[in-house]
């Protein structure tokens, strides 16, 4: 299906199964941040699942394509990129499968009602808004500042969109990571799985992936580190597997900063 871009708006081809997205020229693209937090996620096949700030639509549609939930929700509060994510399920014809649906995280539970979703993802700004001036109709700036949705949005609306025993499974910096435990635990999420993404080998870990379950008894399990480039400088090859599983070639360098 064809459909009509925007003067600002480019399609680029995901490489996996014939995906494509539709992005801003001048605005915020997705990174490999995304890419990892779909490989990482646990949705169950067949599941309901709801990826909180979708953005692009990116996250939704890679979950669509490769763990086969059977309804898959983007919910994003920018009309105007809401609706270019809607372009984008329509493009891949997946209108079935995955609706984009343009409102706040903060209505989430009044708009689709508690424990309605067997998973939720979460790709959300990293950095707190802090002092400076931030222009709140900045796009760039919505999707790396709270400004319009802090953690403890994120979390405390997905804790109440679960089922008991539904996963919650979200991208974040280390930084952060005490933050995340602690509002993950406040609500209701017991963190089970955690791994640390460093750009190679003796460097700082630069992203977490954690996912957690909805009244889960407490057990926190460390994966191995994973590394996003080898000691040579290329991509490691668990990178390169998950790439050429997933599609999205020459899109690994984009570590979202």
């Amino acid at each position: 299906m064809e459909v009509i871009l925007k003067s600002n708006e480019r399609i680029d081809d995901l490489q996996y199964k014939g995906l494509r997205l539709i992005q801003k020229t001048d605005g915020f693209c997705f990174g490999i941040d995304a890419v990892l937090l779909s490989y990482f996620a646990q949705v169950s096949k067949g599941g309901s699942v709801i990826d909180l700030g979708t953005g692009t639509g990116i996250i939704a549609v890679l979950l669509a394509a490769k763990k086969s939930p059977g309804k898959v929700i983007g919910l994003e509060i920018q009309p105007e990129i809401a609706e270019m994510a809607a372009r984008s399920i329509a493009l891949n014809g997946l209108g079935e499968r995955v609706s984009i649906v343009q409102g706040d995280i903060r209505d989430a539970v009044g708009m689709f009602g508690a424990s309605s979703f067997d998973a939720v993802t979460a790709n959300p700004p990293y950095m707190t808004k802090g002092g400076g001036l931030l222009n709140p109709e900045d796009s760039k700036a919505i999707s790396r500042h709270e400004i319009l949705c802090t953690l403890n949005d994120v979390v405390s609306t997905a804790g109440k969109l679960l089922r008991p025993g539904g996963k919650f499974s979200m991208v974040h910096r280390p930084q952060r990571l005490a933050d995340i435990i602690c509002t993950m635990r406040d609500s209701s999420i017991e963190p089970k799985q955690l791994r640390f993404v460093h750009p190679s080998p003796g460097r700082e870990p630069n992203l977490i992936l954690i996912c957690g379950t909805k009244n889960g008894n407490p057990e926190l399990r460390v994966q191995e580190p994973l590394y996003v480039y080898d000691s040579s400088g290329g991509y490691s090859k668990e990178i390169n597997d998950i790439y050429s599983r997933g599609g999205i070639d020459g899109q690994a360098g984009m570590i979202r900063t």
